[in-house]
């Protein structure tokens, strides 16, 4: 077990939608752990690298692109290949049914589903090769609520935790690892349009009794891709102050 704050020295660590909020968060603190952090988002993410520094690199990536995925894993060969990937970017238009039509369904497929599949086809041969890896999915704690005019995401959310376990059990002889991450309502620009009293109203559920901040994902991240997490695949981490209830 590495008892330094170094717990990602020598990794190579590639983040999705690192351009702001949970994923930009995920990448700085990655970058805080030694990793070598490959930034990627719609448009190059220029800011998150800089906050990291030189040593980091900003990639567009339109994850619903086959042809993006397989760009950028080439340029990623080029630094040593990837020993982490962490699948943050999202897509999440509140629709209800009888609103929600087929394209925006596809979109959200496309967004938050396809690109998991499509980073493991891409990035997983180089792992094996190294035995050793780790697919982080973010989900969300909405698997789990109650929530009208989400069924689409929630979904797209649901099949990341099934994916991942999935994953998990094909991969695993190769020193591999595939869990996701659960986060809540957390204070970001997606949650911007929401009254004070609508945000309120969700953490006042929570046991914390606070809103999510960014930094509050990463812990979990961190240890699930690093070494002391070696034994733990297959799993869903829910971090949301304590909303979800299992029942």
């Amino acid at each position: 077990m590495k008892t330094s704050m170094r717990t990602h020295d020598g990794r190579v660590a590639l983040v999705t939608g690192a351009g702001q909020g949970i994923g930009q968060a995920i990448a700085l603190a990655l970058a805080g752990r030694g990793a070598r952090v490959i930034a990627t988002d719609l448009e190059p993410p220029h800011e998150t690298a800089r906050k990291i520094g030189p040593e980091a690199f900003a990639l567009q990536l339109d994850v619903t692109r086959e042809e993006d995925w397989r760009s950028v894993a080439g340029k990623v060969q080029d630094l040593g290949d990837a020993d982490i990937v962490v699948n943050n970017a999202g897509y999440f238009p509140k629709r209800t049914i009888d609103d929600l039509d087929l394209p925006t369904w596809r979109k959200t497929m496309a967004t938050n589903l396809d690109s998991h599949f499509l980073s493991v086809k891409y990035f997983l041969p180089a792992m094996r090769k190294k035995k050793w890896g780790r697919f982080v999915g973010i989900s969300s704690n909405m698997v789990g609520l109650a929530i009208p005019g989400m069924s689409h995401y929630i979904t797209t959310k649901m099949g990341i935790v099934g994916f991942m376990r999935g994953l998990a059990n094909d991969v695993a002889s190769d020193g591999i690892t595939a869990n996701s991450v659960l986060p809540g309502l957390t204070n970001t620009q997606a949650i911007s349009p929401q009254s004070d009293e609508q945000k309120r109203g969700t953490w006042s559920q929570q046991a914390i009794k606070r809103l999510g901040e960014p930094g509050d994902v990463t812990g979990a991240v961190l240890f699930l891709t690093s070494d002391d997490a070696a034994f733990i695949t297959g799993q869903a981490i829910v971090v949301d102050g304590g909303q979800y209830r299992i029942g």
